[in-house]
């Protein structure tokens, strides 16, 4: 992909996407709007397990996206605790705790539906005052770069969830953070990056796992409130929560 720009890499791992993609019931095939599913995403998710990454961890956030459900499922009966958003975080942070979800009901609980029969919700006051540390971030991709920089999907929740949890110290320079897509997604190409991209440690794919070249430091500005997309603070409770805050002020 030498000398290909961001716009045109992310036509061409779109195209591929969909030759191994499974659609979403409400996104169809619009990649720009979802982190598809596809073939092999079980294969990743064992990869995943084996990393120190994985085994350190004793919390772990992982992001609602479609192909992460086995990873969770994994998680769930690993005993994990596990912090987690609905798509578009407009319901805010929620915990699965050990001893949440009972035995059996695991791959019922890694879906999006399922997990709302045991998960808890949590403010992000509580998040600081009860979990403390989250030593993992996990989340899908659209597309990806060897630098650990995602360029395919344009809201930026995953931004948002690490300046919301950076800025309450939940989570720092020691936190892990790992992305999971299909061999087709990752590319090595350059990506210009803005002072609230969120870059990764590794990338998980169901063939390998790649660690990144750790050349983007993490944001340290927090939620940079002039640009986020319109009704954005209105429909996301820990926004609203940091804005009305001491943070904010």
């Amino acid at each position: 992909m030498e000398g290909m720009d961001a716009k045109h890499a992310r036509v061409m791992i779109w195209e591929e996407l969909r030759k191994v993609a499974r659609p979403d019931s409400r996104f169809s095939w619009d990649f720009g709007e979802f982190i598809a599913d596809y073939e092999g995403s079980d294969k990743a998710a064992e990869l995943f397990v084996k990393e120190d990454f994985y085994k350190k961890a004793n919390v772990i956030f992982i992001t609602p996206d479609n192909n992460l459900e086995h990873l969770r499922e994994i998680a769930f009966k690993d005993k994990k605790t596990v912090l987690m958003t609905n798509y578009g975080i407009t319901r805010g942070v929620f915990l699965i705790a050990p001893g949440m979800i009972p035995e059996g009901k695991e791959e019922l609980a890694s879906t999006l539906d399922g997990v709302q029969r045991f998960w808890k919700h949590l403010t992000l006051k509580e998040v600081k005052e009860q979990i403390g540390h989250i030593d993992l971030m996990v989340t899908g991709a659209s597309a990806i770069n060897l630098s650990g920089v995602r360029f395919g999907k344009g809201h930026g929740y995953f931004d948002l969830e690490w300046a919301m949890f950076s800025t309450i110290g939940a989570a720092d320079d020691s936190t892990a953070i790992v992305t999971v897509g299909h061999d087709c997604q990752v590319v090595d190409i350059k990506v210009d990056v803005q002072p609230y991209d969120t870059a990764f440690d590794y990338i998980v794919t169901p063939t390998r796992v790649i660690e990144t070249r750790h050349e983007i430091p993490r944001p340290k500005c927090g939620v940079i409130w002039s640009l986020l997309e319109p009704g954005m603070k209105g429909a996301i409770p820990p926004l609203q929560e940091l804005w009305n805050d001491q943070y904010c002020k």
